[in-house]
């Protein structure tokens, strides 16, 4: 199974590093195969994606899109 590095990830949380971030956010591979921009990692206090695996430092996300997420055992 590979799982995807996206750095800053497409999260609506807190970012480690805030507004200083040194590159540019990678797009979440199901919003780029669906060409819209609804899916989100993670939301602060709400919800985490199914493919969501984790969070590296320095914000990136570890994403199994489009494999089922090891992590998730239901």
């Amino acid at each position: 199974m590979k799982i995807k590095k996206l750095k800053g990830g497409n999260m609506d949380i807190d970012l480690t590093s805030g507004d200083k971030t040194p590159w540019k956010q990678t797009r979440c591979p199901r919003n780029e195969k669906e060409g819209t921009k609804n899916h989100k990692c993670a939301v602060k206090n709400t919800s985490i994606c199914d493919y969501f695996c984790g969070i590296e430092y320095l914000d990136t996300v570890l994403c199994s899109y489009p494999h089922k997420n090891p992590n998730n055992k239901s």
